[in-house]
């Protein structure tokens, strides 16, 4: 029989998840299923003073009942530094909130293990890190600059615009060789942000969907594939795109031999690749999802997995 751990959840509000898809939700249910202690609190209730990390955190049980699916107890202030596990599971954007968020966990980490390795989290930005990997990407360009970035196009014909720091799809647009908009587009992402924006050659393979593959321990163990809407270029969940049961070609294992070693370097237990035909377009490090789209269809307990890898770090420190 395994130790009961203590696991403080740092995430969006329970409240709000829709549980049919989501990880987070999987992750707490399996923890809770093997016996583990979870409370729950959201990053904008995480403090500093003196040394210690500390909390205003609920304890939580979880069902797996749309609609009824948790109960949070009484309020109590946490000293993160008592815990077993820290799940840093909030969504992005990657902001300064985010960023100061895995400079504070640090300060507990690995002591209290932060699963993933705050450090790394913050050094590793999904459409950053991905650049280590230029064989196995589309053509890329990082920059704010007007100029390169339709010189980029030029080149390229079709390109995909989106925010460098953003995630579920929001903020992507696809831009044609012909498209008239593409200063207007610039412009309204100059106001928005001052970071700058990320460039790719359009790949037409996503019509046929965009594959998210889940690695534990830098180990691909699923994959399911995301086909975006008729009218759309983005085959995130989140904006309509549908799941489906897909099975991983012996590309999808190429690359994942190959950013396995950067993963296990990193420390990094939970991570969800994205490929589109042959190439990665993403690493996902900050809360990666798909784990319950890989079991409805048949797949591994990814669940399960997650746990037994974190359970071993512990277990045998």
């Amino acid at each position: 029989m395994t130790k009961s751990l203590k696991i403080a959840v740092q995430m969006d509000h329970v409240a709000g998840l829709k549980i049919a898809g989501d990880t987070t939700f999987a992750l707490c249910l399996e923890a809770q299923t093997r016996g583990h202690q979870l409370f729950h609190y959201t990053p904008d209730r995480l403090s500093f003073r003196n040394g210690a990390v500390f909390t205003r955190a609920e304890p939580m049980t979880v069902r797996d009942e749309t609609g009824n699916h948790y109960t949070l107890a009484e309020e109590r202030r946490l000293d993160l530094a008592t815990m077993d596990v820290v799940l840093l599971r909030q969504d992005p954007p990657f902001d300064m909130s985010y960023i100061t968020s895995t400079h504070l966990l640090e300060r507990i980490h690995p002591k209290t293990l932060v699963v993933n390795d705050p450090a790394w989290v913050r050094n590793s930005p999904e459409k950053i890190f991905v650049t280590e990997f230029p064989d196995l990407m589309p053509e890329t360009l990082i920059t704010r600059d007007q100029v390169e970035i339709e010189r980029f196009r030029k080149e390229m014909g079709d390109i995909i615009l989106k925010p460098l720091y953003g995630n579920g799809g929001a903020g992507v647009f696809h831009s044609t060789k012909d498209d008239r908009n593409l200063s207007s587009l610039l412009e309204m992402f100059a106001q928005l942000s001052r970071e700058p924006i990320i460039a790719q050659q359009y790949l037409p393979a996503i019509r046929k969907g965009d594959k998210r593959v889940i690695l534990i321990d830098g180990e691909p163990v699923g994959a399911i594939n995301r086909v975006p809407a008729e009218h759309d270029s983005r085959s995130n969940m989140h904006v309509g795109g549908r799941a489906e049961p897909v099975g991983m070609t012996d590309r999808d294992l190429e690359i994942c031999r190959r950013i396995g070693p950067a993963l296990k370097e990193r420390g990094f237990i939970l991570v969800g690749i994205d490929i589109i035909g042959d190439v990665m377009t993403e690493i996902n490090v900050t809360s990666p999802t798909g784990i319950r789209e890989v079991r409805r269809f048949g797949g591994a307990d990814i669940a399960s997995l997650f746990w037994k890898a974190v359970e071993a770090r512990l277990y045998t420190a």
